[in-house]
Parts: C-alpha cells; structure tokens; sequence
C-alpha cells in the first residue's frame, strides 16, 4: 500500500466522492478540486485526515492544504480515485464556471502578475539593496553611505539598476508576453508588442505631461506623437488583451496554409497602432486616476481611516483572491510618484499573521503535533507568504485571524500617517523593510514591531477569554 492510501481514500469519501469531482490538479502545497458541488464536501472531516492542514474554496476551487508531498499524495489520490489529473491551468478555466463576472475578471489579472511576481520580487531586493549601500548614511559619523567610500559598491550599485530598471522600465515587456500567454496567442508577438511601449526612441508619457515636446511620427496628413508607455500597467494590459484577442480571431477565418503570414502582421500592426493611437492615452488616463485617488487617500486628512480599513481587511482579501488587483495598484503609483504606501500595509499585515501564529506555538508549546504545522507557517508567513499561517491555522481557530487583522490595521496606521512609502514591490513580511525608502526605514520598523506584538498578546488574551473561538479550540 502507498503512502498515502488510506488518507487518499478518505479525502475521496469526505469530497463527494469520484462523481462530484470534475477536475484535480496540484500546486507546491495544496490539491486543487474543482467540484461539481462544494456543499457535497464534509471540510470537518477533511480536515481530521492526519496530512491535511486546512481547506480553504477561492477563484472557484476547493483547495486542501497537504504541505511539501502534495506530489506523493496526488498520485496516490489518482490511483486510488480513479480520476485523471488535469494541468493547474485546465483547472483554473473549468474552476471558472462557479465565478461571477467579478470574480473571472479578478482571476484573469491574477493570471496575468502571477508568471510575473518572481521578477518583481527579485526587482525589490535590489532596489532595496541598492537604498541600503547608496541611499543609507551609516559611515563617517552618518554622513556618508558605502557607495560614497567604496569605488566597488558605487560600481555595485550603478551595474545593479541595470536589473531594476529591466524589471519596473520595461515591466509592459512582461505584461503584454504574460496576457498573450495566457490567452494562447503568439508570445513573440506579445513581447514585440510590448517592447514598441517602451522603445528608447519615444518620450517617457510623464516627460509629456511635465511639459516635455514629444517627437512625432509624420503621415503628411496626420501626425502621432512617439510617446511611450514605460512602467505603465493598464496601457500594456490594454494592448496585450488587444492583440491576443485580435489573433484568436484571425485564426477563425485565416486558412492554414497563410496563417503564418497574415495573422502575425493583422494582429500586431493594427494593435501598435492602436496602442499609440487609443489605447496608450486612455489607459495612462485611467492608471493615473486610479493611482491618484489612491495616493489622495492615503495622504488625506483621512488617510489613516483608509490605512487601518485596509489593513484590517487586506487578510480578508486575501481569501477571496481580489487581493491581486493591489499589485497593479502599486506599480502604478510607484510609475506615478517614485513608490508605493501601499505595499508596506501588505508587508505588516503578512508579519501580523504569522505573529499570531508565533502565539498559538506559545499556547501550544507542549503540543508536538501542532508545532510541526504551526513553525513552518509561521516562518513562512514572515518570509510574506500567508497561506500556510491563514488557511492552515488562523482560520480554523478565528480569533488568531481576527487579533492579526486587528494589529494589521494599528500597523498600518501608522505606518500611513508617519508617511511612510516603499521603492518597490518586494519580499513581503519581514524582509520588506529592504523596500522602504531610507528616510521612512525607522518609522517602519516601529509599525513592525506593532505587527509584531499587537498580534502576540491579542491572540493570548482572545484564547484566556474564549473571544471569536472557531471550531478548533485551545
């Protein structure tokens, strides 16, 4: 008998059995179902099954939490079902039809960043190792930073903004490949598409609108301006789902024997054009809007009601999966005003989870069998990756999710009210602070330590005085 048998057949029986199964996949750590019903799924039961640690539904999926051989389990789960296992994206299309129109945007551009968050991530590190040994004055009494004494750190620092600047400059590059991937149209076509948003030849779009003469294309009868769209997201996601779009339907009426002519040309040069012509002004248009409405709230004499609803509720974002839309967000401020306020928000609620955790290790510290979810989670969690910590401990016993929420929106309050920005998107949890401009790192840190300890002893009490207690108990 295989490892996993005997907890394979139980997941089958508490599932709903072969017959409410219509897909299953695996990621790193979790199975992923998608049910013909998930009322048909008994999640107390599920989750009794001793390699189980949480179930959890988003974007359509019932997902259960297995831990580092989910590979083990999910063979044996199809031997033992009987049900052939499908490619995570299969999945995700057939999940689609137990979302609302909301819900299948909301997942469409998670799809889109997704491919995209290792390159993000490794741009935060280098920004923010590059504000720790160019923009930190730690030397000669503080009045001089390692770039100022070391010829060979300046040189570090100048060779790594060519990284950077690969990353954020030319992230439409990244957005329009992603979309076209995604939607099964030609990828080389994508990354042309976005690399003529970005092109050296064309005038920045904020040189434009600081006053900044743009060149011109001349038709003798009309004239473009040349202005380009770099570390722009919404113009880049409009022209890559212009293209895609376009060439899938090309494809319906090209014959075969020409389509690699004619579709290629049809789909990209109408969309350049467009792109140009349309779709780059309206999208720049409505990627500042959004960023400005944003900024104006955070910096508002109302800001700190907008940091400490969003901190409280960012958790619970999390869950339904619209916490992706945020990393649009970001981008675009970090394009519209040198960084984001938002990301640091996301960073403190990410430590507050896995500090609330660090409080049920406390409660549970004779526990053994608890220790071996709950170390690993929390270590996780403060590396900025949640799910373990949320979905495998948090939400099974409430009140730890609600004391994280609760010290997330203290830390994020006065993370906003101290006005404290990031470079970047980066590593969240612990970690982010390598994001933060220098002259907010302090201010930072204090709003850390609240993630920290609100979320510590909030837990603690909660648990004493049986408040918000799920149905896992102490």
């Amino acid at each position: 008998m295989a490892k996993f048998t005997k907890q394979a057949e139980e997941l089958l029986e508490y599932i709903g059995g072969k017959e409410n199964i219509s897909a299953v996949s695996h990621c790193v750590t979790r199975m992923r179902f998608v049910l013909n019903d998930n009322q048909k799924a008994d999640m107390e039961k599920i989750e009794k099954i001793d390699c189980v640690k949480g179930t959890f539904t988003q974007a359509g999926q019932f997902q259960v939490i297995i831990g580092n051989e989910v590979s083990d389990f999910y063979n044996d789960f199809v031997k033992v079902s009987g049900v052939s296992g499908v490619s995570k994206d299969v999945a995700k299309k057939n999940s689609r039809q137990n979302l609302n129109w909301l819900q299948r945007m909301i997942s469409h551009l998670a799809e889109i960043f997704t491919p995209l968050i290792p390159a993000l991530v490794v741009g935060g590190l280098i920004l923010g190792f590059r504000n720790v040994i160019g923009d930190i004055k730690l030397l000669e009494e503080g009045t001089k930073t390692l770039t100022d004494v070391s010829q060979f750190w300046a040189g570090v620092h100048h060779f790594l903004w060519l990284i950077g600047e690969a990353i954020f400059f030319f992230l439409p590059v990244g957005i329009t490949w992603s979309i076209s991937k995604k939607m099964g149209a030609t990828e080389i076509l994508g990354i042309i598409l976005g690399v003529t948003l970005v092109s050296p030849q064309l005038l920045n779009a904020y040189a434009v609108a600081g006053g900044a003469e743009a060149p011109v294309w001349d038709f003798g009868f009309t004239q473009i301006k040349m202005i380009g769209y770099q570390a722009q997201v919404i113009p880049a996601i409009l022209a890559g789902f212009t293209l895609a779009t376009l060439e899938n339907w090309l494809r319906k009426f090209v014959p075969e024997y020409i389509s690699m002519i004619v579709i290629p040309f049809f789909a990209l040069v109408p969309t350049v054009l467009l792109a140009h012509v349309v779709l780059g002004p309206i999208g720049w248009t409505i990627g500042s809007y959004i960023s400005n409405v944003v900024y104006a709230g955070l910096t508002s004499a109302f800001g700190w009601l907008f940091a400490a609803v969003f901190g409280f509720t960012y958790a619970p974002l999390v869950i339904t999966g619209l916490h992706h839309m945020t990393n649009a967000i970001d981008l675009q401020l970090m394009s519209e005003f040198g960084g984001t306020n938002l990301w640091p928000m996301i960073a403190l609620s990410n430590i507050a989870q896995g500090s609330a955790v660090l409080a049920i290790i406390y409660l549970n510290r004779d526990d053994e069998e608890e220790k071996q979810v709950s170390i690993p989670a929390a270590i996780s969690c403060y590396l900025g990756v949640t799910e373990p910590a949320m979905f495998g401990i948090n939400l099974k016993y409430i009140f730890p999710f609600l004391a994280a929420m609760i010290g997330s929106a203290i830390a994020g309050l006065v993370s906003v009210s101290s006005g404290v920005m990031a470079n970047s998107i980066g590593v969240g949890g612990l970690p982010g602070i390598l994001s933060i401009q220098p002259q907010h790192i302090l201010m930072f840190a204090v709003a850390m330590l609240i993630a920290i300890v609100v979320p510590f002893i909030l837990t603690i009490f909660f648990a004493k005085n049986k408040i918000a207690v799920g149905k896992k108990r102490i």
